[in-house]
């Protein structure tokens, strides 16, 4: 039977921990995309780090043995929407953390208008009511194909309206329904 496999961190720590200017990146990247923590960011930077070496390393290729591998580098990052299509290995180095995010499922479900804030397209994913295609996805972290984007829609009907009035209604409702229960009482007395 053996030992139970262990898995490999996706992400790699920061060299400088507790660097001052890296907490306030990662708590501003955080904050704008609704991330859970900072691992996140660390993983969407550790994705980045893997498509920057390999541009890297093909840049010190001579343009023959380039030409191959670049192509399997590009289609993969316009088929996922990091890069647009026509750019080039050059173009691979000048990408961002925020580039990597952007294409998460979590953003793009607020971009599209399923949900109005980054917290709430988060719990929407997790408790199943986003899909793909036709497939429920519950994982926020989910990298969206530039095809899928398409095909996201609910799986089970929502409103994200449900619920929500404006804080002065509420406020005169609650005073209505005050003054008729007094109103009730006062019958029922005389």
């Amino acid at each position: 039977m053996g030992d139970p496999r262990k898995f490999r961190n996706k992400f790699e720590r920061p060299k400088r921990l507790w660097d001052e200017d890296r907490i306030a990146e990662d708590k501003e990247l955080r904050t704008i995309y609704g991330l859970k923590n900072s691992s996140e960011v660390w993983k969407a930077a550790a994705k980045l780090k893997r498509y920057r070496r390999e541009a890297r390393r093909l840049l010190s290729l001579s343009a023959e043995e380039r030409e191959k591998d670049a192509n399997k580098i590009l289609t993969k990052l316009t088929r996922l929407g990091i890069m647009k299509k026509g750019g080039t290995v050059d173009d691979i180095l000048s990408l961002t953390v925020k580039d990597v995010l952007e294409r998460r499922l979590q953003t793009i479900v607020v971009r599209k208008g399923l949900a109005r804030t980054m917290r709430q397209a988060r719990q929407l994913i997790t408790h199943g009511f986003i899909s793909i295609n036709g497939r429920k996805i519950t994982i926020p972290g989910y990298i969206v194909e530039s095809s899928e984007e398409e095909g996201i829609s609910y799986a089970k009907p929502f409103d994200i309206n449900a619920g929500i009035t404006a804080p002065t209604e509420e406020g005169e409702e609650s005073k209505k329904e005050a003054k008729d229960e007094e109103s009730v009482t006062e019958e029922k007395k005389s």
